[in-house]
């Protein structure tokens, strides 16, 4: 999996290693067991520093999204919890995408509309 930070982002850069590492496993591109990347490999393909890493991995394995093994490195955590996240990270998206709506002068009715007709109108999955 490819993690990406924006350094114009607000949101702290362990906060958004966390959301990546969310994202990864929500999407399904990251399964419960699967290793993440050692700290200072992260850090180097981010170019961030590896405090910053280590902290994002501290932080999830205190929310049970990841666990470590001694000498072997930090792995994702259980499918359960990943599911959990997955509801809070829908949430957390249509809570952006409803400021963002209102900074267009959308209410959230006009907003879920606009999302109603575009989903209409694309061409099906396959």
């Amino acid at each position: 999996m490819h993690f990406s930070i924006n350094p114009t982002d607000s949101r702290p850069i362990y906060v958004q290693i966390m959301d990546e590492v969310r994202r990864g496993m929500a999407s399904g591109a990251l399964a419960s067991g699967d290793p993440l990347p050692s700290v200072r490999q992260l850090a180097t393909s981010l170019k961030v520093n590896p405090n910053t890493v280590a902290q994002a991995y501290r932080e999830l394995e205190r929310e049970g999204l990841a666990y470590v093994q001694r000498g072997q490195g930090t792995f994702v955590g259980s499918a359960r919890q990943i599911d959990d996240d997955r509801t809070a990270l829908a949430h957390e998206l249509a809570q952006r995408s409803l400021v963002e709506a209102a900074r267009l002068g959308l209410n959230a009715e006009q907003f879920i509309q606009a999302i109603r007709s575009a989903d209409s109108s694309k061409a099906p999955l396959k």
